[in-house]
């Protein structure tokens, strides 16, 4: 087997690999919550669409840049035909949006239906930027090949903006335009910036081409037949052929690799940040469902005034809690399960929860013996050692729910001794204690 044989074999491998990390990612959010759902549903479009690039062998080339630097004037002149508008006051594109290059003549190896996209973007400095900026940056980060277009030496704003794309490790190719505007050695010197250590690790030397897109009009003095001269301007041809060369080269040596390798880390980016936002919305409503309950049975264990019923009715909340914590997490539980689950986490807490036990527990006896009146003496402490109770199972539970319903190797001690540790007890406790009072200060039976 010849080694083009093999070096194909390994290009199918990997764009087929590209195309599982992708539908993987999507899959992997299939199982999202209505409200996650509707948080992730861009991304999740975005997923598709790359999807559907790959499978088409789609190639995206993006043009990057600032206005006035001839963008448009660019895209016109590879494609050969206007089909972007140009306006000499710049800062006319507003959105982001592709043209097909057929004249590119290029197509993905094995893919017969490929194409090649060029993708124009709002300039980097133009008026209400951030937006744009934005748009320009997502259209770079699905691209597989960046066209930085320049028409001077670069500006700040132009420097960042290069290191930063050089960061998504894509090939860029630096597009010196108006090259018309310097005399010879002016461009040659401006060349030599391009080519020196400023741009080292971020534009090879090979990927700086000087073109023409829009050359201005050159003088001209014509002799007729009689000897008479006139003067006439005439507008030369657009000068980008080496840009297509050199665009066609790397696709040639790089085409199918690019696509997939870029694919990959698309989505794995994309998995990332959506990972990330899913974890967030989830933990806030564990969080706020972890209060809701540690109040709920605070409350009701405080203003329970029969002996022993408060204690179980806490137990009860409990249980709920975890059923509800495990659906925010997408695990269902059933209560049975909850209930050994709580008692796991009661077990690995050990001593540390004995004094919330005891203080509940005393409080109860306290009910039985004064025959419930001893309600009114004990709803603080025992309503607040009891949220406090709770609110440490929660946490513990949220853990648990969060890695896949399991401890991992740390084990449900450890993970419980971590979060007491973590936990600043008087402040819950204090919290807790301002609930119950809120509660009790609005029932104008609570003094009778």
């Amino acid at each position: 087997m010849t080694s083009t044989t093999n070096t194909t074999i390994g290009l199918d491998a990997d764009y087929e690999a590209a195309m599982n990390s992708v539908r993987g990612a999507i899959e992997h959010f299939r199982g999202c919550s209505p409200e996650e759902r509707a948080a992730l549903q861009r991304d999740l479009d975005q997923l598709h669409a790359m999807a559907e690039k790959l499978a088409a062998g789609k190639i995206e080339i993006v043009v990057f840049g600032e206005i006035s630097t001839g963008k448009s004037a660019l895209i016109n002149a590879l494609v050969g035909e206007a089909v972007a508008e140009v306006n000499v006051r710049g800062g006319w594109t507003k959105d982001v949006w592709n043209v097909g290059w057929k004249g590119a003549a290029y197509c993905v190896p094995g893919l017969a239906d490929s194409q090649v996209v060029l993708i124009d973007t709002p300039g980097l400095n133009e008026v209400d930027g951030a937006q744009r900026a934005t748009m320009a940056h997502e259209a770079a980060a699905r691209a597989d090949l960046v066209l930085f277009v320049v028409d001077s030496d670069l500006n700040e704003v132009e420097y960042s903006a290069l290191v930063e794309l050089a960061a998504t490790h894509k090939p860029i190719i630096l597009v010196l335009n108006k090259a018309d505007l310097y005399p010879p050695q002016e461009l040659a010197d401006l060349m030599s910036v391009f080519m020196g250590p400023r741009l080292a690790g971020i534009v090879d030397p090979q990927n700086v081409v000087p073109v023409k897109a829009d050359p201005r009009q050159v003088e001209y003095y014509v002799e007729s037949a009689d000897g008479r001269t006139r003067q006439e301007w005439r507008k030369p041809k657009p000068d980008v052929e080496v840009l297509r060369e050199r665009i066609l080269e790397v696709l040639a040596v790089e085409g199918k690799a690019l696509v997939a390798l870029n694919a990959a880390m698309y989505a794995a980016d994309k998995s990332d940040r959506m990972g990330a936002m899913r974890v967030r919305m989830r933990n806030e409503k564990a969080t706020a469902t972890i209060w809701s309950f540690a109040v709920m049975k605070s409350l009701g264990v405080a203003s329970n005034p029969m002996a022993v019923a408060d204690v179980l009715g806490g137990t009860a909340v409990d249980a709920v809690m975890v059923v509800t914590l495990g659906k925010v997490y997408g695990i269902e539980i059933t209560t049975a399960n909850a209930r050994e689950l709580i008692t796991s986490i009661l077990k690995a807490a050990g001593w540390v929860m004995l004094s919330e036990a005891a203080v509940s527990y005393a409080s109860s006896f306290f009910k039985a013996v004064t025959g419930g009146w001893g309600t009114l003496l004990t709803a603080l402490p025992q309503g607040a050692a009891a949220g406090y109770g709770s609110y440490i199972v929660g946490q513990a539970a949220r853990y648990y729910f969060e890695h896949g319903a399991s401890w991992g190797q740390q084990g449900p001690k450890r993970v419980v001794t971590r979060i007491l540790e973590n936990t600043d007890k008087q402040s819950v406790l204090q919290r807790i204690k301002d609930e119950i009072k809120q509660k009790i200060s609005l029932n104008r039976y609570a003094g009778k």
